[in-house]
């Protein structure tokens, strides 16, 4: 979703990659298993795509990014060999970062290319107030609840609202989402285990698809 100069320089930053690196993620996935299989929505400039592919366990990263800039930026970094044409359409490629295989898909996180079940996790970070409506934004819930195996995992995390951070927004699509209404609108997109925890300047969640009875 667009964003303004200032913004891009930001996220595009050494300093930005290493808070990401050393403070947020680490807080973000703290107990969050990811399994082997996972799918990030938004990655922008990729600096969480570089942590996730570090994480232990983790056999395949596939990443959907909806600009195109940014996913051909993401596809030379990672070293995508299947172009990202059709999601698990062979290749992969080992670029940047981890021994993990990584597929870049330029696409929509609110309507995701892939089958019912895919994934044993999903993850978004600081990425849901560039979904330009609060309808919008129940959609990428609800298509992560669809791609997410039975007890897969849903984690993320985003900023909290304020004149500073409003102003660092300007002219950039912006829809903060509010912390204490998360916990009803995942569990309205089928999400159960639902945790929502604020921290500093931003908060994080965790939701379960849950394993059916019997």
């Amino acid at each position: 979703m667009p964003m303004n100069l200032v913004h891009r320089r930001l996220c595009s930053s050494e300093k930005w990659a290493r808070a990401v690196e050393d403070r947020l993620l680490p807080w973000v996935l703290d107990g969050v298993p990811l399994g082997p299989d996972a799918l990030e929505i938004g990655p922008g400039y990729g600096a969480t795509t570089r942590v996730l592919l570090r994480r232990e366990g983790l056999t395949r990263l596939s990443v959907v990014e909806v600009d195109a800039a940014y996913a051909a930026r993401l596809r030379r970094e990672f070293g995508d060999r299947a172009e990202g044409v059709l999601p698990g359409g062979g290749g992969g490629g080992g670029g940047g970062g981890g021994g993990a295989e990584v597929e870049v898909v330029h696409g929509d996180g609110t309507a995701l290319p892939w089958p019912d079940g895919r994934f044993d996790s999903v993850a978004c970070f600081t990425m849901l107030h560039h979904v330009p409506s609060p309808a919008r934004q129940d959609a990428l819930f609800a298509e992560a609840h669809r791609v997410l195996r039975p007890g897969g995992v849903f984690a993320g995390c985003d900023s909290l609202s304020n004149w500073r951070w409003r102003l660092i927004h300007w002219g950039d699509t912006c829809v903060p989402v509010p912390p204490a209404t998360l916990e009803t609108r995942l569990r309205a997109a089928g999400f159960t285990e639902v945790a929502v925890e604020v921290g500093t300047g931003s908060f994080r969640f965790r939701a379960v698809r849950a394993v059916p009875v019997g």
